[in-house]
């Protein structure tokens, strides 16, 4: 076993530095840039990036000359020594391949340099948000699986009954209602819409929380987390519910299971002394995806509703913005998040099933 950890941490090498290139590369050619979004400023045409020079649009104008250089559009008429030390204070008066390997170097030891636009160390911007993300993501996973697993199985073990046949219809709509219309319905109904003042709006804590003993710190943040992980965790349940159904479905199906119940095994020692253990298995394989995804299904939506500022809303921004460092400092955070969690994904297959060996296969 671990050998075949060491080929999987080896493998996610390569791996990261596929995803970085291919995004690189595609970054290159993608229109506008940090230069063009500070000369969008400088000529008054865009307002959606905060400048990180310290005086703002007017003195980048009065820095700036006649002159004219074609390579940027809106540069034309401003010093070519200007737009020279735009491309320094951003890193681009270096090849493409160097900022690249520049950039890998940085990586490896984490050392994501500063936001362009919020003249912060991109480390610590992520730092600041990762909390709202990891409340979201997390809090919502767990809950569906905690849901959907027992339905799921409490639906197979009931199958084709008026039980099975109703939860069906109420999964397939909770699936069909999207997230950010779910949360809205939820503001109506619970945040004063118009009906119920009972959760706040915004934030993961109320303003005074440090005043709060720690039981009520945690009650407190509960509170706040309630609707928007209610609202994103709705449409989770219908895969891992119908997943969990059908998987225990083709497990009692087989012969081991009459053959258990032949020996005068209960139904419920039969379901989870050993249907349990082998259906449980395709469940598992999808607790990755559905942990990193929550990172990033629905999590822009449903933080700008409740206005929850994390890194799904600090990811939309550094894009429109051309904040390349916090892009590509996210891309590689959850990228590494993603394949670790695999792994953990097969490692937990070996604790269910210890029968089940990754030392003898192919990675």
């Amino acid at each position: 076993m671990l050998a075949y950890i060491a080929r999987r941490l080896l493998l996610m090498i390569p791996t990261v530095f596929g995803i970085l290139l291919i995004s690189f590369v595609i970054v290159q050619f993608a229109p506008g840039g940090p230069v063009e979004r500070v000369l969008a400023q400088l000529q008054g045409l865009d307002s959606g990036a905060t400048s990180r020079f310290g005086g703002g649009a007017s003195d980048l104008g009065a820095a700036a000359q006649s002159g004219g250089d074609s390579r940027y559009r809106g540069a034309q008429g401003l010093d070519p020594k200007f737009i020279a030390e735009l491309e320094k204070q951003f890193g681009f008066d270096k090849p493409a391949y160097e900022r690249f390997f520049i950039m890998l170097k940085n990586y490896a030891t984490f050392d994501f340099g500063r936001s362009y636009f919020r003249d912060t160390p991109v480390l610590q911007l992520i730092k600041e948000k990762l909390p709202v993300s990891i409340s979201l993501g997390l809090w919502m996973t767990l809950l569906s699986y905690a849901i959907s697993i027992p339905l799921g199985i409490r639906k197979a073990v009931q199958d084709g009954s008026r039980f099975d046949t109703w939860t069906s219809a109420v999964v397939i709509i909770g699936y069909a209602i999207p997230s950010f219309l779910f949360a809205i319905l939820l503001i109506v109904v619970f945040a004063g819409g118009s009906f119920w003042q009972i959760f706040p709006l915004r934030g993961l804590f109320s303003e005074n929380v440090s005043d709060l003993s720690f039981p009520r710190q945690v009650l407190d943040y509960a509170w706040h987390i309630a609707l928007p992980v209610t609202a994103m965790a709705i449409g989770a349940f219908a895969t891992s519910t119908f997943l969990t159904k059908n998987s225990f479905l083709d497990e009692i199906r087989k012969q081991y299971v009459q053959t258990a119940r032949m020996k005068g095994l209960t139904e419920r020692q039969v379901l989870y002394g050993h249907v349990f253990r082998n259906a449980m298995l395709i469940v598992i394989a999808g607790f990755p995806g559905a942990f990193v995804s929550a990172f990033f299904t629905g999590s822009l939506l449903i933080e700008s509703i409740f206005s929850l500022d994390g890194l799904g809303l600090l990811s939309y921004e550094s894009i429109i913005n051309r904040d390349y460092p916090v892009v590509f400092a996210n891309l590689y955070i959850f990228a590494l998040l993603g394949l670790v969690v695999n792994l953990l994904s097969d490692l937990t297959y070996t604790w269910i099933d210890p029968r089940i060996d990754f030392e003898t296969r192919e990675v």
